[in-house]
């Protein structure tokens, strides 16, 4: 019998009772292109550590389900990337020296014909064992890459940007942009006048012109051969957690994805030594691992991603929340689009919100993000502009993300940002047709906490990507650009605007209504702006939810104006933490919730009949 037949044989035991079979199963790993040991592993269910620890027993050499760690073990990688290449490793511990090795299966095999050096202690450890321990080791070179990367790759970053003479100018040029609209009426009509409508018409326009845009229909895909998919790396940064460690297990396990290709990694503050404990006892499957960050600043979840970038085997890979479902079918999805549409970087999938029904703030929120994401955002990607992503569900090639220098550690909405850089490199970004489910916040304290931070962070992007705007045209092209200051000035403005709107007219009430022939000016002009304006947004709203099937919370956004206004209370809220606390990160509490606890919506695009351009029409 071969040795590559008995080592199989003395994995699976009694599940392989000859060499037959064992060679039968060696043509199967073959013919996946997977390595035999991850293969059993992985495929079959052993677990790492089971098929380790027999190979070791085979070998008659020692295993370790763990390298030990000693603080002095520090080290300083000349390439980080390179550390998941790592399969062996020289470790001084209680004065003497062992060597860890976490070998494949080709490698067992020559360690059966070459055995160890007299005096050389070698110790077979999981592919998984190692690389927590090379992550622990190279924690601090981690922690200054993740806060350092994005400084290096670009002249501009929010750490460097945004100084306290900065901060404080824009604050006080947003202030003095605000007052200028709404006293544009009173003072100077003339030059401010056509000011005023620029600001107030040019985010109604995008979202008018959204509505007449067409969402491509779902073209049928075959999911590939397990052997044509790549290596996907999913990362779920979690602090304070450990509510939703059992419902995240259960969605990244319902993956319809080959697990010997799955590097799902947890990345969890030291902070949170719950959510470590919880993490650690639900590993075990091949395609888990934990990466513990240091307790270091700032504490927002880009600096996390930043730090476990470098440990990704992926050649793509995506963010998923504490809260989400992804569709069992998304990565497969994702890696086909990506095969057949070279140029893309990156894919914002859909994202839902599962709780619409539970109360009036939820409704909102559904249809909002029902608005963004199947309305606003594949305009943005047809019209090929800048696209704000969603915070979670963006899938990139590793390559892309690596270019543009990860995420900006200081950026408290990360995701804006980055598909600011995307845009700026003139890198792809597309949606991808598949959802992520999630959970609104139910009560008014955390959703304010959440928005707050949002709205801070469009600040924040909108602050760095106008240091230098001659630069920001040349890289993005004008017309990108364009839309780039549009959106997100409006994104700022709008909350604020119409709080605004709402003090002039109390203003006005108070000192008494002038005759009706002296409102029809400047009066009706902006009560004009106001309508566009609520009523484009009222719109996008209403056919995200009928494109996403959920026409029973349309009645809620007949109230959307109170939303409004609470987002202008957060837009106010930011402008001040902007100011005092720049890279605060409000963390989002999350409670565990039942997906299926309201009917099942999928994606429903009715029958549209043909437009004599022979696009769907709307």
């Amino acid at each position: 019998m071969s040795d590559a037949a008995a080592l199989i044989q003395h994995i699976l035991g009694e599940d392989c009772p000859n060499a037959k079979a064992a060679i039968a199963l060696l043509d199967l790993a073959l013919e996946r292109e997977v390595d035999p040991l991850d293969y059993c592993a992985a495929s079959l269910g052993l677990g790492e550590d089971l098929v380790m620890r027999r190979a070791a027993d085979w070998l008659d050499m020692p295993y370790a389900p763990a390298i030990p760690f000693e603080d002095e073990h520090s080290i300083v990688p000349d390439r980080l990337e390179a550390l998941p290449g790592i399969k062996v490793l020289s470790v001084v511990a209680q004065g003497r020296r062992q060597l860890y090795i976490a070998p494949k299966f080709i490698d067992v095999l020559r360690l059966a014909r070459q055995r160890p050096a007299d005096g050389q202690v070698l110790i077979l450890v999981t592919a998984a064992a190692l690389r927590d321990y090379l992550g622990r080791a190279a924690s601090g070179a981690l922690i200054d890459a993740g806060r350092q990367r994005l400084i290096r790759r670009w002249p501009f970053s929010t750490a460097l940007t945004l100084t306290s003479p900065m901060r404080y100018g824009a604050i006080a040029a947003f202030a003095v942009l605000i007052v200028l609209v709404l006293a544009a009426p009173y003072l100077a009509q003339g030059w401010l006048l056509p000011f005023a409508i620029c600001i107030l018409i040019g985010p109604s326009l995008i979202r008018l012109a959204a509505l007449r845009t067409p969402l491509r229909r779902k073209r049928r895909a075959r999911r590939p051969e397990d052997a044509e998919l790549p290596i996907y790396s999913v990362l779920i940064p979690l602090r304070d957690e450990a509510a939703m460690v059992p419902q995240l297990f259960a969605a990244m396990r319902r993956l319809e994805y080959p697990r010997e290709r799955l590097d799902i990694k947890f990345v969890v503050e030291t902070r949170s030594p719950e959510t470590i404990a919880l993490v650690e006892r639900h590993l075990g499957d091949f395609q888990f691992s934990i990466v513990r960050v240091p307790d270091a600043l700032p504490h927002t979840k880009p600096k996390a991603l930043n730090f476990a970038l470098p440990l990704c085997r992926g050649e793509f890979v995506v963010v998923f929340d504490a809260e989400d479902i992804p569709d069992p079918d998304q990565l497969w999805r994702a890696a086909l689009r990506f095969r057949d549409a070279p140029e893309i970087a990156c894919l914002q999938a859909r994202l839902v919100i599962a709780n619409g029904r539970t109360n009036l703030l939820t409704a909102w929120f559904a249809g909002e993000y029902a608005g963004l994401f199947l309305v606003l955002l594949p305009a943005l990607a047809n019209w090929q502009l800048p696209m704000p992503l969603g915070g979670t569900s963006n899938h990139f090639r590793m390559e892309a993300l690596r270019q543009i220098g990860g995420w900006d550690g200081f950026n408290v909405t990360e995701d804006a940002d980055i598909g600011m850089r995307l845009a700026r490199l003139r890198l792809g970004v597309d949606t991808l047709d598949s959802r992520t489910r999630e959970a609104a916040p139910t009560r008014l304290t955390p959703w304010l906490g959440q928005r707050t931070r949002w709205m801070k962070g469009w600040m924040q992007t909108f602050i760095v990507h106008n240091r230098d705007p001659r630069a920001l045209v040349a890289e993005m092209g004008w017309r990108a650009a364009l839309g780039f200051e549009v959106l997100v000035l409006g994104l700022i403005s709008a909350p604020i605007l119409f709080l605004g709107f709402i003090v002039v007219l109390a203003f006005e009430i108070v000192r008494g209504l002038p005759n009706w022939t002296e409102w029809f000016g400047w009066a009706a002009l902006y009560g004009g702006f106001f309508a566009i304006g609520l009523g484009s947004a009222m719109a996008v709203t209403i056919l995200g939810l009928r494109r996403l099937g959920r026409t029973e919370l349309i009645g809620a956004q007949l109230l959307l104006p109170l939303y409004w206004f609470l987002i202008g209370i957060a837009t106010i809220r930011a402008a001040i933490e902007l100011a005092r606390q720049p890279f605060h990160w409000f963390k989002s509490p999350h409670t565990p919730y039942d997906p299926h606890a309201e009917a099942e919506y999928p994606p429903r695009i009715p029958h549209r009949r043909r437009a004599r351009s022979g696009k769907p029409a709307q």
